[in-house]
């Protein structure tokens, strides 16, 4: 065989070995970005769809977010597929999310790879793709565009940025989370490619797609460690190195960009072929290291950036930012919430900067090892910026030691507020790969402090998302929410070392150092008397005075002519009568001047530094000024004082005579409250015309405590309002009890109502908090599910708070939400059950002119002007109604109306009435008797004490409590009980709790106990609940004789078809006990009676 066809058939055979090598190990990765799509079918009938994109390539899926109620969705989503065979084709399907069903396809595009391999730059652009539907039998054709991004990745891509794909594929399918937060980055690992489908492909399209690689793709840096470890093992290094490819043929090009050898294998002899001699030798071996040279000195978007470049990074990052607000807390809880004596930009630089040894303390704390810490980078867009840490959590009693990888990204940095969400991922515990644990940094400038300090919050919280299902998922959210507690108390201690922590006293000490800069100036009583009576006016008024009475005393009577008569002295001539209408107009100012002056005396002081009384909340206005306080349309000035009125407390400031700007410079500190204030009102006075001539007034709920510090105030009224009349307050608003002072008001609460009632997880409370945008310092007291009565009824929660009644509601999407002060309220109204509402309904009725804000979930207004809003189908209305009746008593009745409801209190009930009880149920007699024992001797069982226990439980009431009597009205007492039904009494248990009252007749020597009784875990327990009076009164013909008479009744709540056999069933098995439980406390009385008896006699006849 000639040299020529030696070396031809020598060329053969490398090529075919390459060709062997590039079927075996070819990565590539396919990006397809999902922008929009438009001309949807609508599913809903409300004309709408819930649509979202499925991608699907081979075995791998991912899923873009849905877009509610959308016919031309955006979603501007990219998604990475690696690419195991180029003979797939992707697929792209448009759905519309069914909640309770399977989802709907609305169409799907099918996109072959070689379609893609096909083009210069293996690319297909940004295109618009008919959507087609599943069947060609479809009637329905049109179905819609797409628009997509498909390109495919070579190996230079997938190495720089394997680090920072954003929706990477998976071969399940992609679970989506709930979080308003960008998804995480996940790791990609390299596949391969198997070109024994490329024989498949047209030949022509194949080997044009192949010749038409880039050069830069020719020359690519050496394999690293994880695409060898991902890659399938191929021949051995002697196999190949024995038979050396020839770099000039096309096969040895493929060969290269498809197949790399390890940096550390054999180098291989390069041998030019005839085609190539007429080129030098140590050209064609050095131009490769030339290029990789030059691939490497260019820098690309996603590379490794110098440590002391992280406030470069958040600038150019804040520069690209459109002004997005700070994300949510995270459902799962907020692990750290404090304040801290540091800037914004310090406390970010101590957590979260590369040369920060916050985190190595931290980990040194919990016992981590091999912590290491990434340098931040800039992502592919330079949206954020991005660092990975790696440690090896400690182990515990229940898990050995793990490895934690955390991935830690900048949501937001700019304004002083940072943001950064970290995702932490330990597949090595078990089911580790099944969730991640994710946490939010949120940074935000902090209370402002008396010494100017600056100061930063932070806020830390976390949640669990779950990729894939799992049966242990409890038993994972107890064991991570109880350590992520440990964790970040350690977390909180390390940060308490480097930082002081900007105490709450801090903040409000800012309150002493302003009020000692005020200095009122107290007018005294003889300034007054110059500031009235020393006028010109006023004392040439004195003077003429003085000289008339001089004259009237000098002068002689004189003889009486014309019209006079004894007794009557006109003037005689034009002069005396200009002299007396001189002196009458005189008269007229010294009167009014002295009335005003007189006035001004009464009313010279005011409440200006009357300290405040007692502990709970302490209100301080320091009044420092008013401006542009003049009437409209007329130049007089006004004598003005201010009046404010807190939970009906007033306090009235001095006067200022005569000024549009008047300065005060006063303090004024209210009693201790034991609630919360609502509502402050201000008004402005005249004191010479005894009327308000400006008001407005302060929200506590709308305001925050720290705006109130420094607030100017406008002014509604008689006011020239073209001179922008308003005041200027500072406001403090301190709880001195602490945590004691809400203790207490459930405590007392609880009395009203007849049952504890338990303060609600601070998790709880701050939702509520935030879903009406409350203050800090509001507590939710409880919630029930009902009904708010419109047009069309509305199902969503009533919230009761101390302050306020919010109604929340969210149906399909649509929200309605609102709340009004309890101070607002003017009338309660219950409303009968009717056939269609098997339930008592309840309508409350606000103040004229009162909680407008609220007006949209408002039934509609009655004839004087009031909103009316509905409320029904509570399922346990009697709990909600003693709730609301409870906290209104409290909270919103005028100590007028409060006087009148207590005086109906105290009314002396009549004999038969009900003071409790609801006067509509029909009332059974279901026990009566005649005992042997007298009405003091039977109260005993009433009293709480060892005989009551006693009988309670072996009637079958176990864990038997009773408070004791409290005096609530004139002769009336009140307490509550509460017991556990024995299996004997009901084969389901359950419990009991009843409010009792009891009072002595007004005709009869005996008492009159009622009882209101609510059952728990007991069946249909929430449609009704028991009322029992017992009547018991001595009988005057037999001594030591009582008479007993119970009634019972039973409160329907809600209707129901077994109602008439419960009570028939009620009232059955109560009569029962009651004949079996006094006829014991007869038997025990009498017993007892008869030792007394015995001991007192014993003595007598010994």
């Amino acid at each position: 065989m000639t040299k020529p066809a030696a070396r031809s058939a020598s060329t053969v055979s490398e090529a075919a070995a390459a060709a062997e090598s590039a079927r075996r190990v070819t990565p590539m990765k396919l990006l397809v970005r999902v922008v929009e799509a438009r001309g949807l079918p609508a599913v809903h009938f409300n004309g709408s769809s819930d649509p979202f994109v499925k991608l699907k390539l081979g075995k791998r899926r991912a899923k873009t977010a849905v877009v509610k109620r959308s016919l031309a969705p955006a979603w501007d989503e990219e998604f990475s597929f690696l690419v195991g065979d180029v003979a797939e084709e992707l697929v792209v399907s448009v759905l519309n999310e069914d909640k309770y069903f399977s989802n709907d396809l609305l169409g799907l595009v099918r996109v072959p790879l070689s379609q893609v391999m096909e083009t210069d730059d293996l690319s297909l652009g940004t295109q618009w793709y008919q959507l087609k539907p599943k069947s060609k039998k479809s009637k329905k054709k049109c179905r819609g565009e797409v628009c997509l991004h498909v390109s495919l990745s070579t190996r230079t891509h997938v190495s720089d940025e394997s680090q920072s794909v954003p929706h990477p594929a998976s071969d399940d399918l992609a679970s989506s989370s709930d979080s308003p937060i960008e998804r995480k980055t996940l790791s990609t690992t390299c596949s391969c490619i198997d070109l024994s489908a490329v024989s498949s492909i047209e030949p022509r399209a194949s080997h044009s797609s192949f010749e038409r690689f880039p050069d830069s793709i020719l020359d690519l840096p050496a394999r690293s460690s994880v695409e060898e470890a991902a890659s399938e093992p191929g021949p051995p290094a002697a196999d190949t190195d024995a038979t050396p490819p020839n770099p000039s043929s096309v096969v040895e090009v493929l060969s290269r960009y498809f197949f790399r050898k390890p940096e550390n294998a054999a180098p291989t002899v390069q041998h030019p072929t005839a085609s190539d001699t007429d080129q030098p030798v140590d050209h064609q071996l050095q131009e490769p290291n030339a290029s990789s040279s030059e691939d490497r000195e260019i820098p690309e978007k996603g590379t490794v950036v110098p440590e002391s470049s992280l406030d470069e990074l958040l600038k150019v990052m804040e520069s690209k930012d459109q002004g997005s607000e700070m994300p949510a807390n995270l459902p799962g809880g907020v692990l750290v919430d404090e304040s801290y004596v540091a800037a914004p930009t310090e406390l970010n630089s101590l957590l979260f900067s590369p040369n920060s040894d916050f985190w190595p303390a931290v980990a040194e704390l919990q016992g981590t090892s091999g912590f290491q810490i990434e340098p931040w980078k800039l992502d592919s867009n330079e949206s954020c910026v991005q660092r990975t840490l790696t440690y090896t959590k400690a182990a515990s009693k229940l898990v050995k030691a793990v490895k934690a990888t955390e991935e830690q990204k900048y949501l937001k940095a700019a304004a002083n507020s940072y943001a950064v969400f970290s995702v932490v991922s330990t597949p090595d515990v078990p089911c580790g790969n099944c969730f991640k644990v994710e946490i939010l940094y949120c940074i935000t400038p902090g209370p402002h402090l008396s010494s100017e300090e600056q100061t930063s919050h932070l806020t830390v919280s976390w949640r669990i998302n779950f990729v894939q299902s799992t049966m242990i998922k409890g038993m994972i959210e107890n064991g991570a929410k109880q350590g992520m507690a440990e964790g970040y108390a350690q977390f909180s201690e390390v940060l308490n070392q480097k930082l002081k922590v900007a105490e709450l006293d801090d903040a409000n000490s800012n309150k002493e150092k302003i009020l000692a800069s005020l200095h009122a100036q107290k007018e005294t009583g003889w300034r007054l008397i110059v500031r009235f009576l020393g006028n010109f006016t006023f004392i040439f008024s004195v003077a003429i005075a003085l000289y008339v009475i001089a004259h009237l005393h000098l002068s002689k009577p004189d003889v009486t002519h014309g019209l006079e008569y004894f007794g009557l002295d006109l003037p005689d001539s034009i002069g005396e009568v200009v002299v007396c209408a001189v002196l009458i107009l005189q008269g007229q100012s010294i009167v009014k001047v002295t009335r005003r002056f007189l006035s001004a005396w009464k009313q010279r002081g005011s409440d200006h530094g009357v300290k405040a009384h007692g502990d709970g909340w302490l209100l301080t206005v320091a009044l420092i000024e008013g401006t542009g306080i003049t009437a409209t349309g007329s130049s007089d000035l006004f004598d003005v004082y201010v009046v404010f009125t807190c939970n009906a407390k007033r306090k009235t400031s001095s006067i200022k005579f005569q000024t549009s700007d008047p300065k005060w410079n006063e303090i004024f500190e209210f009693d201790a409250m034991d609630d919360p204030p609502s509502r402050m009102d201000v008004a402005i006075h005249d004191s010479s015309g005894q009327c308000v001539i400006g008001h407005t007034e302060v929200n506590f709920l709308k305001n925050n405590l720290s705006e109130l510090t420094d607030i100017w105030l406008p002014l509604n009224g008689k006011c020239d309002q073209a001179s922008n009349p308003k005041l200027h307050l500072r406001i403090f608003l301190n709880n001195s009890r602490g945590t004691e002072v809400v203790m207490n008001y459930l405590a007392k609460m609880g009395k009203e109502v007849g049952k504890k009632i338990n303060l609600r997880s601070t998790q709880t409370n701050v939702a509520f908090r935030k879903l009406f945008a409350l203050p800090p310092e509001e507590f939710l007291i409880d919630d029930f599910t009902c009904h708010l009565k419109r047009k069309m009824p509305v199902q969503g929660r009533l919230f009761f708070s101390p302050r306020i009644v919010g109604f929340y509601s969210n149906i399909f999407g649509h929200k309605t939400k609102f709340f009004f002060l309890w101070e607002d309220v003017d009338d309660m109204q219950v409303i009968p059950a009717t056939l269609s509402i098997g339930s008592p309904s309840l309508m409350i009725i606000l103040r004229k002119d009162r909680g407008l804000e609220a007006k949209h979930g408002a039934k509609g207004t009655d004839h004087h002007g009031r909103l009316k809003f509905n409320f029904q189908s509570f399922v346990s209305f009697n709990d909600a109604y003693r709730i609301i009746t409870a906290i209104w008593k409290i909270r919103a009745l005028s100590p007028e109306q409060q006087g009148e409801a207590i005086e109906k209190d105290e009314v002396m009930p009549e004999e038969g009435g009900s003071l409790f009880t609801n006067v509509d149920v029909k009332m059974s007699e279901i026990f009566s008797s005649v005992l042997s024992v007298d009405v003091e001797s039977l109260m005993e069982m009433f009293s709480g004490g060892p005989l009551e226990h006693k009988m309670m439980q072996k009637a079958g009431c176990i864990d038997y409590t009773a408070t004791q009597w409290e005096l609530v009205g004139c002769n009336i007492q009140q307490r509550q009980t509460s017991y556990k039904f024995d299996k004997n009494l009901s084969r389901y248990g359950g419990e009991a709790t009843t409010t009792e009252q009891k009072y002595s007749l007004v005709n009869q020597d005996g008492w009159a106990i009622e009882k209101v009784m609510t059952l728990q875990g007991v069946l249909l327990a929430d449609y009704f609940n028991l009322q029992m009076k017992y009547y018991i009164t001595n009988i005057p013909s037999k001594p030591n004789t009582c008479s007993m008479l119970v009634l019972l009744g039973i409160a329907w709540l809600k209707s129901t078809k077994q109602q008439k056999k419960i009570t028939k069933t009620i009232i059955s098995n109560t009569s029962n006990r009651l004949k079996v439980l006094f006829a014991e406390v007869e038997k025990e009385l009498t017993s007892k009676n008869g030792s007394l008896l015995n001991a007192a006699i014993g003595p007598t006849t010994g």
